[in-house]
């Protein structure tokens, strides 16, 4: 069971002269999740991989998923970022189950959209750390990247009035409205998909309505009545280029890395 310390700032000190020094502020809990049961996933007959996540909930729960996986909810990075590691970091499948008290509910209740998500990647980067041994440290590599561009004859999509943030993405569509920077989105989302650091180059800011489809390469062809649909959506290069006006280039550019130094099999429950 996972316990949060609280250390003091700052003790407090009496000089020879008797003058006293109040004590600094505390520091916040480091938070944790109390209870956690890790298990190798049974064979999935679908193959499908899992991460059950409310963010305002402290209950956090993975079905079938890679422990590199994991490491990537928990660092927010995309997997080309998160180099090292043994060959069961991507093989071993995992079921994890993990709580807390209801007191960590209400704080997570309490907090932003933005804060309990931090909060919730906090706690599993601490059960990573604390069941998996995991230890790491960052880097910056040169690394094959993409620049999102102006494609000739510039953007095809609206402004959008949406108040809040909309992100709908799946294997081969994405739907993305709102924010104060739709199109940094944009670039996060393509990176996640594709697997390397997208950088925005398009000097494109504000709120944006975009909506791309596209086949992807390793799709087997769509098909229509036996033959190929003429109507299926192209790759995703052309697809950004056609239905956005966007361009994605390749390029080599420095880009953070996070860097396994050690990970061991999780400790028995």
């Amino acid at each position: 069971m996972l316990r949060a310390t609280i250390r003091l700032a700052s003790t407090l000190l009496i000089s020879l002269a008797a003058i006293a020094q109040a004590p600094g502020p505390k520091t916040a809990p480091a938070p944790t999740f109390d209870v956690v049961s890790i298990h190798l996933a049974p064979p999935s007959p679908d193959g499908h991989n899992h991460i059950w996540n409310d963010i305002h909930e402290s209950h956090f729960r993975t079905g079938n998923l890679s422990i590199r996986d994991l490491i990537q909810y928990a660092y927010n990075l995309p997997k080309s970022q998160i180099l090292g590691g043994p060959p069961w970091l991507d093989s071993a499948m995992y079921d994890i189950d993990a709580k807390s008290a209801p007191e960590q509910d209400l704080r997570l209740k309490a907090m932003s959209s933005n804060d309990a998500a931090q909060q919730k990647r906090l706690m599993v980067q601490a059960l990573l750390a604390d069941r998996f041994a995991l230890a790491t440290h960052n880097e910056t590599r040169q690394l094959p990247i993409y620049n999102l561009v102006l494609a000739k004859g510039g953007p095809k999509f609206q402004p959008s009035t949406y108040e809040g943030t909309s992100i709908n993405t799946g294997r081969s569509r994405m739907h993305i409205a709102g924010s104060d920077d739709t199109i940094g989105l944009l670039a996060r989302e393509l990176a996640q998909s594709q697997g390397r650091v997208v950088v925005n180059k398009t000097s494109l800011s504000g709120r944006f309505d975009l909506t791309l489809r596209w086949t992807p390469d390793d799709a087997p062809p769509p098909v229509l009545n036996g033959a190929p649909d003429p109507s299926a959506p192209p790759g995703l290069f052309t697809a950004i280029q056609e239905q956005l006006g966007l361009k994605l280039e390749p390029a080599k550019g420095p880009v953070g890395v996070l860097v396994i130094d050690k990970i061991n099999q999780p400790t028995p429950n």
